[in-house]
């Protein structure tokens, strides 16, 4: 394994946060290595530590905990033992090359830059990062056209450029580091948990208490690799993960809430409502492009299928941002409007409930 390829192997086994962009539905072989015959029984991390070189032990671990590794086409953990004729394969969330991001002109909505950051609205439906199936068209596409005329932000450069993300189809604010001071003092700040985003979603499903706290390890589903699940805090599986909501708005069959996330997880918003019963509103990968709550009633069918147009997509919005900037030391907050699908989705809902 070459220097390249260790990087590549690093920043997916760092990845984190709903900041995954859902290119991680997919898994696609990167190394395999088979046991020899007759060779002692060891455990995987090691077994790959003399089989892959330039990688270390701890690498190799995180790749294990966040199911990369696999025995005879079986996720399995650190501490897993390999025997005579395994095949053992790490795998990663895209194909074994990765193309080059070029400057393409795609409309972004930049709310805030200066020297060191950049700070924008994503609209719904704009991949974040290239990857499978998505290598051009996205978002640092778009950000390589911004900077076509200043050679200095180069947005391949690995020490600038994305310091979270946000699902496809997820639309909010996002900030881009344009020096690798920012972006370290940046990444520390979101590891440290010390940003603020606060998101508002609609979910099916009305609550009975007006706010509450979700706990809960994220993991990808072993049923479903396209989806997340929740685990218990104790059982050792996935990484830990908290959101608290607040009910903004009750409508007949669905809710408007308020998410703040201690953590930033992989679906986070979108799986810990599911696992509480309420997952958002025509979220097609954990179900909720189906109609969950409400009546049998062909016009309230109907109602619904229009809704599902109206927004066709999960709807999730992230609201807010705050952190710290990594030169000045200021606090910045930034605010943004529901984008207008979501808007009208409300309208719809809150029209449905007067008339009820």
């Amino acid at each position: 394994m070459d220097f390249e390829e260790q990087e590549l192997l690093d920043e997916y086994i760092d990845k984190e946060a709903e900041d995954d962009d859902d290119e991680g539905a997919q898994l696609y072989e990167h190394y395999r290595v088979i046991a020899e015959k007759g060779a002692k029984m060891v455990r995987v991390d090691k077994f790959l530590i003399v089989h892959l070189s330039g990688i270390s032990r701890n690498r190799i671990q995180k790749a294990a905990d966040a199911g990369f590794i696999m025995a005879n086409d079986k996720p399995v953990k650190r501490s897993y033992k390999v025997k005579p004729g395994d095949v053992i394969k790490v795998m990663l969330d895209r194909p074994h090359y990765e193309n080059k991001i070029t400057a393409e002109d795609i409309p972004i909505d930049i709310v805030y830059e200066d020297d060191d950051v950049i700070v924008v609205n994503k609209q719904p439906g704009l991949v974040v990062h290239p990857g499978f199936g998505n290598w051009h068209g996205t978002l640092l596409n778009a950000l390589a056209w911004h900077f076509k005329d200043k050679p200095e932000f180069d947005i391949n450069n690995p020490e600038i450029g994305l310091v979270h993300r946000i699902d496809k189809d997820t639309s909010g604010l996002l900030v881009v580091a344009k020096t690798a001071f920012a972006k370290t003092n940046l990444g520390l700040q979101f590891f440290n948990k010390t940003t603020k985003r606060e998101y508002n979603a609609i979910v099916w499903g009305n609550f009975e208490e007006d706010e509450g706290r979700i706990e809960g390890n994220i993991a990808r589903n072993p049923k479903d690799r396209m989806q997340m699940a929740v685990f218990p805090p104790d059982s050792g599986i996935g990484k830990h993960a908290v959101t608290h909501y607040y009910v903004l708005e009750r409508f007949s069959y669905v809710s408007l809430v308020k998410c703040i996330l201690e953590t930033g997880r992989t679906h986070q918003i979108r799986v810990h409502m599911k696992h509480v019963g309420h997952v958002l509103f025509n979220d097609e990968r954990y179900g909720g492009e189906q109609i969950l709550r409400g009546t049998q009633f062909t016009k309230y069918k109907q109602f619904v299928e229009n809704c599902f147009k109206i927004c066709p997509r999960q709807a999730l919005h992230a609201k807010t941002l705050g952190f710290v900037h990594p030169r000045t030391g200021k606090e910045m907050n930034f605010d943004s409007e529901l984008p207008a699908d979501m808007k009208l989705l409300i309208e719809k809902w809150r029209g449905y409930t007067v008339n009820r």
